[in-house]
């Protein structure tokens, strides 16, 4: 993830690094009954794999056979950590956040598209039984970004309001298609030049009012937009303007 700004609100911060990171640690509270009766109310934290919603509220694919899921079918507050200290030699100086949240389930299926796109091992077992797409509502947020940045912001300073941006997320998976199958040099551009990774094979997984995201085999990227879109046109030229600034670099 890049290193946050000194303009950047926290709340800005943290809607950051839930698009970057690809991964975060879940905690629930031990449900009673069953296997965890001794240790019914004790947390319990797991690894899970991690998508956002345009607006950026995150999404969780989980099966119901695991004991996060089981704990929050029991009680669905929940907290998340979305760890963006990887490879810093200090990552007491890097950004991080915990979200206090509750979590619902969602049948939309625009939505387990993205997160699809963006793990795409996910597609082996979306349609099992047992797996659900939930969706979390953020509540409060606590972010450390380095020594004394640290702030609690309320959920609806993370989320991006996302009004008006109706056409983007309808058509977000053509747009995705087309620069998959028609540009796949220009996302090549927007990884190697100006996010300065390496390697070939960098295909886009979602585009968000925000920016855009990548992927390569088990790397992710984010692409930031200088400015928010609304809808696919304007997402077209902002990924137009990118890749010539790329091929000006």
């Amino acid at each position: 993830m890049a290193e946050p700004t000194k303009t950047q609100s926290p709340g800005e911060i943290i809607r950051g690094l839930i698009r970057a990171q690809d991964h975060a640690t879940l905690a629930t509270k031990m449900r009673a009954g069953g296997e965890a009766v001794e240790g019914a109310g004790a947390p319990y934290a797991s690894l899970v794999l991690l998508a956002c919603a345009p607006d950026a509220s995150p999404l969780l694919l989980v099966s119901t056979l695991a004991d996060h899921t089981k704990n929050l079918l029991a009680d669905p507050v929940c907290s998340l950590m979305i760890d963006g200290t990887q490879g810093l030699a200090d990552p007491l100086t890097g950004a991080r956040a915990t979200l206090q949240c509750t979590l619902e389930r969602t049948d939309d299926s625009s939505l387990l598209d993205r997160y699809i796109r963006r793990h795409p091992s996910a597609a082996l077992y979306a349609g099992f039984g047992d797996f659900s797409l939930y969706r979390m509502n953020v509540q409060r947020a606590h972010l450390v970004a380095g020594f004394g940045r640290i702030h609690w912001v309320g959920g609806g300073d993370v989320l991006f309001d996302a009004a008006g941006a109706a056409d983007l997320a309808q058509q977000e998976s053509g747009v995705v298609e087309h620069m998959n199958d028609d540009h796949g040099d220009a996302v090549g551009l927007y990884a190697n030049v100006l996010l300065s990774r390496s390697g070939v094979g960098w295909r886009m997984t979602g585009v968000d009012p925000e920016g855009a995201d990548l992927r390569r085999d088990g790397e992710v990227a984010r692409l930031v937009f200088d400015k928010p879109v609304r809808d696919a046109e304007s997402a077209r030229v902002e990924l137009v303007r990118l890749v010539k600034r790329a091929r000006n670099t």
